[in-house]
């Protein structure tokens, strides 16, 4: 029996592989392949493209009138921006827990971030985005759902009417997430969503832009490239609406292409489905995490519908030593955690004193401590519910191991 106790345990699969593209998917790219029409505007007569039908029911899925589809989640931020009215030095509020598309597409767009603290719940924190909206003189906030986390909305709802913050979401972790019932990426004027890989949906690449606005939807279609052939689009405004900005909107050649759609519609129905299979994993994690002493898991708020396709936690009592040890251990036992810790940018992972291409002021000594102790895994559905048991007792092993205060 004390042999059991002392066993070091192991996992042997890896964060990185993701499920295979439903045989629908397959077939379907294989038939367009087939074609050749891999051009969303290679189409004859009445023949719709993939990706019109695509845009269609995903801003039917999302519940709004419009969408637009680009080839990553980040060409489809810059282009939200843009759509808005964002001029270059304007100031965008923004969240500092991000992941670097985000700010990227702030500069993209020749504009100022003004960041926002984050709480140890990794929330954004509406205290300081009350303070900021208010000392800046700000009119954005793009809102980053980083990690699936969804901070109070009808806070913020209420936030952005009284400074008359224009609101756009990047929901690049939150497809399929929903507020008090309502999707993310429908609260604000613009909604940001993506399919990369490592995303709810994986097509490789691939952004979808979703909006109520007419005006916004109409210049994110000309940014996007639509050559003209605007008419084309299913979820698309009136075309005089287009006649405003033909002439005045730039093309950016940042379109999706039919392959890509088809890789999304195959597994759109699916969603919801595979929402629920993520979140099984995460609280098989949580309930045996929660009862380490040194972790310290946010408890989620009851109007949150979560789509947790990752993990997140907080290490307490450790020092930046031992929390490069404790990283390295596991790494050792074959869970790869990611360290926001870390100055070094490192794989997927940075944080806001690393992006040095902007010209920032002040500092974020709330967020900076949060993120000295905040460590991240993937959850692909590749890994059972018992593989994810296994990676909890891992974690808890190393910690027991590590002999934190």
């Amino acid at each position: 029996m004390s042999e059991q106790l002392n066993e070091v345990l192991a996992f042997k699969k890896t964060f990185t592989r993701q499920e295979p593209i439903p045989s629908s998917g397959i077939e379907s790219a294989t038939e367009l392949m087939l074609t050749g029409k891999l051009h969303r505007y290679n189409t004859e007569a009445d023949e719709i493209a993939e990706t019109s039908i695509l845009e269609k029911e995903f801003a039917d899925y999302i519940g709004t009138t419009y969408c637009a589809a680009f080839n990553s989640c980040g060409s489809a931020i810059y282009v939200a921006l843009k759509s808005v009215g964002v001029q270059p030095g304007d100031k965008v509020l923004c969240n500092a827990f991000t992941l670097a598309p985000v700010p990227g597409a702030i500069k993209n767009a020749d504009a100022q971030p003004v960041f926002i603290e984050i709480t140890e719940d990794y929330l954004t924190d509406l205290d300081d985005l009350e303070k900021k909206a208010k000392d800046s003189g700000a009119s954005y906030f793009l809102l980053s759902h980083m990690r699936g986390h969804i901070v109070d909305m009808d806070r913020v709802m209420e936030i952005c009417q009284r400074y008359d913050l224009t609101l756009i979401e990047d929901c690049a972790h939150t497809m399929g997430a929903k507020w008090d019932g309502k999707h993310t990426g429908s609260f604000g004027v613009v909604g940001c969503f993506s399919t990369q890989t490592y995303k709810h949906i994986n097509s490789g690449e691939g952004g979808l832009l979703v909006t109520d606005d007419a005006d916004v939807a109409a210049k994110s279609i000309l940014y996007s490239g639509s050559y003209m052939l605007y008419e084309k689009h299913l979820a698309r405004p009136p075309l005089e609406v287009f006649d405003r900005y033909i002439k005045v909107i730039p093309n950016f050649s940042l379109r999706m292409s039919n392959l890509v759609a088809t890789l999304i519609r195959s597994q759109l129905p699916e969603l919801d489905k595979q929402a629920q299979r993520w979140n099984k994993r995460y609280q098989a994690i949580e309930e045996i995490l929660r009862s380490q002493p040194n972790i310290y898991i946010p408890v989620r708020e009851r109007k949150e519908q979560y789509v947790a396709s990752s993990f997140q936690f907080t290490l307490r009592g450790a020092t930046t030593n031992q929390m490069e040890k404790f990283i390295e251990t596991c790494a050792e036992r074959g869970v790869e955690i990611k360290w926001f810790g870390n100055f070094e940018p490192k794989g997927f992972t940075s944080r806001h004193e690393s992006w040095q291409y902007l010209s920032m002021a002040g500092d974020l000594p709330k967020t900076a401590n949060v993120l000295d102790f905040l460590c991240d895994f993937r959850l692909p559905l590749t890994f059972t519910v018992e593989d994810c048991r296994l990676i909890a007792k891992i974690i808890c092993q190393v910690c027991n191991e590590s002999k934190f205060n």
